[in-house]
């Protein structure tokens, strides 16, 4: 038992059984600080959360604090969350020296589904450097952008027989953006197909007039999860004639909202914005060497 700011906290290791508790957790930071909206649904509360080591706060029943530490790499990895309501008091301050305790002699990368300015402060006030930042945007449905189709372009669903060459349409679309290492087609399209939210019926290859590829589109539920275009294709708007197409469908397919996340650095953030997406909050990961 632990008193902070006169309230008293029951400091504990918290496990799949308490998954609930950290989906109301995760959902009060949400809608405090956007983010990843996912991250209040089961498999990502598990892959961040339900590590090797946890620990949690609890006040009359509730879970007010979580941080969950995964030991079995380098770096060892974090995650952890304080309720809004329960800011302000230390408890983030706690956890993060726990994490770091907990992590030794290895670096440890924190990841934040939910970003906030508070957090950003803290990390780097205890030596966190920001690796990556990624905006996400939310798409309201009732509202749904015209792009006309680019002069010679045709678009098609994708199907498991044009597999590889998605792929290569894929990998020529993201090889000149800094730090992208392609992984081999088997495994990008297995993990595909071992999606069950995969929607290869919503994504989208769009051919040039000769019928090559010139860029792709994959919506997984809601989401779209990927857009490239071939260098020699680009700004032609065939990016923005994939994204709005794809919209239509989800909307005529039922969904209300659609999602994307894009890097802080990558300019197609500006094309999704002008298209009516909204910024829904920000995730990030910080990494700390030690020394």
């Amino acid at each position: 038992m632990a008193e902070l700011g006169g309230d008293a906290l029951t400091w504990k290791e918290f496990g799949e059984q308490h998954l609930d508790a950290l989906a109301g957790l995760a959902e009060g930071c949400l809608a405090t600080d956007g983010g990843l909206p996912l991250f209040a649904r089961p498999p990502l509360l598990r892959a961040r959360l339900l590590q090797a080591r946890t620990l949690g706060a609890w006040h009359d029943g509730g879970l007010v604090a979580a941080v969950g530490v995964g030991t079995g790499g380098q770096p060892a990895t974090s995650t952890g969350l304080v309720h809004p309501a329960w800011r302000g008091r230390g408890l983030g301050s706690r956890l993060l020296s726990w994490a770091g305790e907990q992590a030794g002699d290895a670096d440890l990368l924190l990841t934040t589904e939910s970003w906030s300015p508070d957090a950003d402060a803290l990390f780097t006030a205890r030596g966190f450097e920001r690796t990556f930042t990624e905006w996400v945007l939310r798409h309201d449905l009732t509202t749904l952008p015209a792009v006309a189709r680019p002069h010679g372009v045709t678009t098609e669903p994708v199907t498991w027989d044009i597999g590889p060459e998605l792929f290569e349409t894929y990998r020529v679309s993201f090889a000149d953006r800094p730090g992208f290492g392609a992984s081999t087609a088997e495994v990008w399209l297995g993990d595909l197909r071992d999606d069950d939210e995969y929607r290869p019926d919503l994504s989208l290859i769009a051919r040039g007039p000769d019928g090559t590829a010139v860029g792709f589109l994959n919506v997984i539920d809601n989401w779209i999860d990927q857009v490239g275009v071939v260098p020699g294709w680009r700004q032609r708007r065939v990016g923005a004639y994939l994204v709005a197409t794809a919209l239509r469908s989800l909307a005529e397919d039922g969904a209300r909202e659609a999602w994307l996340c894009v890097n802080d650095n990558n300019p197609a953030a500006a094309l999704y914005r002008r298209l009516g997406s909204a910024d829904a909050g920000r995730r990030a990961r910080y990494l700390r060497r030690h020394l």
